[in-house]
């Protein structure tokens, strides 16, 4: 049997506290006071794969807060419909954090689509730089209880895909593949791993 049986280190949740914020304090600031006060209904995020749209918005899935993901998929269908949510958000006083790929204009939305994204603070999300990508790695590996040599994060760093989440997808897999072989993780475990 090729499989691992239990899962003994679980996915680290998704918070605030554990986002690598980079060059997104002010970002962050803005995520925290829309959580503690009712100054701000609408808060809009955008970049690119792998800035931690995601990740913030798993963050604050638990509040009382509607969230909208990848806004700049959506059909003529959906964006009708998310439209009408803005208006039923705004005369209820609910919150509503929505994310997509670019600035509400650069997105080729219906037109009271994208005025409504601009209603409330709206944040580009800046990506990592790769010490701030590999410091990221180094606190998933500690959550996860795993050992890990800066000299295998840096292999990944310069030889794999470097996106987080990517980087983080080959942790996890490096984790259950030294898990699974019984061997401690290194460069040539991974290379054995990636071949």
């Amino acid at each position: 049997m090729d499989q691992l049986l239990l899962n003994i280190h679980p996915s680290a949740e998704k918070t605030l506290e554990n986002f690598v914020v980079g060059n997104n304090h002010e970002c962050i600031e803005a995520l925290n006071n829309f959580l503690h006060s009712n100054n701000n209904q609408f808060i809009y995020l955008w970049g690119d794969k792998g800035s931690g749209k995601s990740h913030l918005s798993e963050a604050l899935s638990s509040q009382d807060i509607t969230i909208i993901e990848d806004i700049d998929r959506f059909n003529e269908k959906r964006q009708i419909e998310t439209f009408y949510l803005f208006n039923q958000h705004k005369a209820s006083h609910a919150k509503m954090l929505i994310t997509g790929a670019n600035s509400p204009t650069h997105m080729g939305l219906r037109d009271d689509l994208s005025s409504r994204l601009s209603w409330g603070l709206v944040y580009q999300l800046k990506g990592l730089t790769d010490t701030e990508k590999m410091l990221a790695l180094e606190h998933h590996a500690k959550e996860k209880g795993m050992s890990l040599n800066l000299n295998v994060l840096a292999y990944c760093m310069k030889h794999l895909k470097r996106d987080l989440p990517s980087l983080i997808n080959t942790i996890d897999a490096l984790d259950e593949w030294s898990l699974k072989t019984k061997k401690p993780i290194t460069i040539a475990l991974l290379k054995q791993l990636i071949s």
